[in-house]
């Protein structure tokens, strides 16, 4: 039976079949190559991204060439509605999954983007369409290399190095960060303590020295990890304990006992992200749970040496900014301070040196490196050239690499040969001064 339309009917049906014809014809084809190069908070990034449409259908690549550090990822969950298109970028990050989240607005050869690093960034972006070629693996490798910039890491600008800049002692001997046969082994232990600050009971680890007798007090190190990681990063991808029965096993360094705490101070789960949730706040916030929680347990459970000529803190990336910022605001409390490739969590030496007449005073040691292909040198380095322009002494050793973790490893061989020592005891170090300043 056929039904007549009235004439609203039909106008109103003309109009919805003229909204999707006119919808199909404007489609965005995103098909090709979308080159863009933007600055954020770590430096400036350059991009290649590879779309190929295939109907509803978008699958794309996305290659990085940052200050000379390549990186090639699939992109996920890519959606096309009109003249918008969504993808997720996601990439490891010392051992953790980073996610970045964009949106773009695709007009004709052009693709506004907004760029969002969980609660850590959000950054504005242009791709520009370069090219319309097929979407493969040999098209990519094809494609005109761009030319490598200046020595620099993933995570900042080019790196410039002066005269200056270089390694203050010879790098570890291949081998040091692997168990040996004959090595005496020191114990480890997983330990649980109440945070008065945080409000929940936290874990840490605990090493200690092979021979450990509470008939000895001991000096103490607090290590801690980077962004994404916990209390355990520094012994099972940093091969902490390993490294410390080593040194001791050649008597290169004084028996210690090492704390790994969760550099994170949060009730909440560790986001799925690293850098969501307020990154800067949560770490910010273990400075409290450090000295109300965290070193009165070891002082009650452990054999050791509680003053501050006894204590150091040391630490890698986000944990380096934590142990510059709580080691120099709390003398009283550290004599030794150690910062490897810290990140931009650290404040400025000018805010956590404001006497520096007590720094000198107290500090037994303040080491700061970074790896000279690292990008966040353009955070050790000014912090190294102030502490030399107010003449507070200091190593600064620039090491062989990137933002990972054979220069941590280096970092930790080095620096634990130096402390809890006078200088006269210290290794012989390259022909640049010992200390600055």
């Amino acid at each position: 039976m056929v039904t007549k339309m009235s004439a609203k009917t039909r106008f109103a049906a003309a109009i919805v079949f003229a909204l999707v014809v006119i919808g199909s014809v404007q489609a965005a084809d995103v098909t090709g190559f979308w080159s863009a190069e933007f600055e954020t908070q770590i430096g400036v990034q350059k991009y290649l991204y590879s779309l190929k449409q295939d109907g509803d259908q978008v699958t794309g690549k996305a290659a990085s060439d940052i200050a000379g550090e390549k990186r090639e990822v699939t992109l996920q969950d890519v959606k096309l509605d009109g003249d918008t298109i969504t993808f997720v970028e996601v990439f490891d990050f010392q051992g953790a999954d980073v996610r970045i989240d964009y949106t773009g607005k695709i007009s004709g050869d052009q693709i506004k983007f907004t760029r969002k690093v969980g609660d850590f960034a959000t950054e504005e972006l242009v791709a520009k369409r370069v090219g319309k070629g097929q979407f493969s693996p040999s098209a990519n490798q094809r494609r005109e290399e761009p030319p490598r910039a200046r020595r620099g890491g993933v995570f900042g600008p080019p790196v410039e190095l002066g005269p200056d800049d270089k390694a203050a002692f010879p790098p570890a001997p291949v081998g040091f960060d692997a168990p040996r046969d004959g090595v005496a082994r020191g114990k480890i232990e997983a330990v649980e303590y109440d945070s008065k600050s945080v409000g929940i009971k936290r874990r840490m680890i605990v090493y200690m020295p092979p021979a450990y007798s509470k008939e000895k007090k001991y000096p103490v190190l607090y290590l801690l990890h980077g962004i994404g990681d916990n209390e355990n990063g520094w012994r099972r991808t940093g091969s902490a304990n390993v490294i410390m029965d080593n040194l001791l096993a050649e008597e290169k360094i004084v028996p210690m006992i090492v704390v790994m705490p969760n550099g994170r101070a949060s009730s909440d789960p560790p986001p799925a992200n690293p850098f969501g949730g307020n990154p800067f706040e949560t770490y910010a916030a273990f400075e409290e749970d450090l000295l109300e929680s965290v070193i009165p347990f070891i002082e009650s459970h452990y054999s050791v040496q509680a003053d501050r000529e006894h204590r150091a803190i040391a630490g890698l990336s986000m944990g380096g900014g934590q142990s510059l910022n709580f080691g120099l605001n709390n003398l009283d409390t550290f004599a030794w301070v150690g910062g490897f490739s810290s990140a931009p969590n650290t404040k400025s030496a000018k805010d956590l040196v404001k006497d520096s007449d007590t720094a000198r005073e107290k500090l037994k040691l303040l080491w700061v490196s970074c790896g000279d292909k690292d990008g966040l040198m353009s955070i050790s380095k000014p912090f190294h050239e102030y502490l030399t322009e107010v003449k507070v002494s200091h190593i600064w050793h620039v090491d062989s690499g990137g933002h990972s973790w054979p220069v941590w490893k280096n970092d930790l061989y080095l620096i634990s040969q130096l402390l809890f020592k006078d200088k006269k005891g210290w290794p012989t170090a390259s022909k640049t001064e010992q200390s600055k300043g």
